[in-house]
């Protein structure tokens, strides 16, 4: 099969490697979508800055995959060949309190290993994976939205359950990414009244208002919002993973209101007498989601008709993973997708 490794400096390396055997409580995945993310450009593609839970151990990169199981190990008891799946991207010790809870992205264990970092992920051609990290894809679902449900839109949605987003509030987001745009759809099927987003790019504005993700976006001062917020947001969340843009989700934010950080990255310097403790916000920091919570949004989408995939503004093959890498590293436009046709592919072991 092919692979795609990510030796840093820019650069995508396609090797042809042995498909992969299952083992015990194992699957292998014929592979139908898989995303790209930014910390993947970030910490691994450019420049290899990784470290801890973000060191990259040379493996095949990828770590939102969808596809479809199509060969069992021993020990296998939940999946079926032919069933369609999402890879919860962290495979935990499955002891500690963590894993116990379903939080795998925060497991501390020396055994802890994500795929695409630390053990081969979805860009390639099959995919070995535990069955424990493997999350049914509903029908109503395409593989490309199992992709983007893996982890940007997985994020959001934890993101918008720890501050509660309902009918109640406004919502602001910061950050236009694709992580900025699932949280503006999210936040609109959980009932949000108005979602404003900012972002310095005119083109990931432009980008988020055709996609209906926010129903007024601009660059983000404070004229800007003060207009369109008065006092500000009930509820923010910060997706550009700069100090500046985590600044303006809480700066505005209204009194006794609740904003999460989610954007990896940034250095935050805050009057924490004046923005926060003054004026009664409650600040989450999440991380991901759960395997619990990512399996409630995969139901939630198809009740709610919502496809992920509508962020996905470019699609590759495999063979063209350099090119997707390289129009991702732009930042121009939305999800980048690495796609495989529908017709099964045969093994060679």
């Amino acid at each position: 099969m092919l692979g795609a490794y990510l030796p840093g400096d820019r650069t995508v390396d396609l090797r042809g490697v042995p498909d992969p055997a299952p083992g015990f409580g194992q699957v292998v995945l014929e592979m139908r979508a898989s995303t790209i993310c930014g910390s993947d450009l970030r910490a691994i593609y450019r420049e290899h800055l990784g470290e801890g839970p973000e060191a990259y151990q040379g493996v095949i990169g990828g770590h939102e995959p969808s596809g479809q199981v199509v060969e069992t190990g021993s020990g296998v008891t939940r999946l079926r060949v032919g069933d369609r799946v999402v890879v919860y991207h962290i495979s935990g010790c499955g002891q500690c309190d963590e894993c116990r809870r379903g939080y795998q992205i925060s497991c501390a264990s020396p055994a802890r290993a994500a795929y695409g970092w630390q053990r081969d992920g979805g860009h390639a051609d099959f995919l070995l994976a535990e069955e424990r990290d493997l999350l049914c894809l509903p029908e109503e679902l395409t593989f490309l939205d199992g992709a983007c449900v893996a982890c940007g839109f997985g994020t959001a949605y934890e993101a918008l359950c720890r501050i509660e987003v309902s009918g109640r509030d406004r919502l602001l987001v910061t950050g236009l990414g694709p992580v900025g745009l699932a949280a503006g759809m999210l936040a609109k099927s959980m009932g949000a009244s108005t979602v404003v987003g900012t972002d310095p790019s005119p083109d990931r504005r432009r980008l988020a208002l055709e996609m209906g993700a926010v129903d007024s976006a601009v660059a983000g001062s404070d004229e800007e919002l003060g207009n369109l917020l008065g006092d500000g947001a009930e509820t923010s969340v910060d997706c550009s993973g700069s100090g500046a843009g985590q600044l303006t989700a809480l700066r505005h934010t209204r009194r006794w209101g609740r904003a999460a950080l989610v954007g990896e990255g940034g250095t935050l310097s805050v009057d924490v007498s004046e923005v926060i403790i003054h004026r009664q916000l409650t600040i989450s920091g999440s991380w991901v989601s759960s395997t619990w919570r990512m399996a409630e949004l995969l139901d939630r989408l198809a009740r709610w008709r919502l496809h992920p995939e509508r962020v996905v503004t470019h699609r590759f093959a495999l063979t063209d993973a350099d090119a997707a890498y390289e129009v991702a590293d732009t930042g121009i436009g939305g999800k980048i997708g690495i796609v495989w046709p529908d017709a099964p592919r045969g093994r060679t072991r």
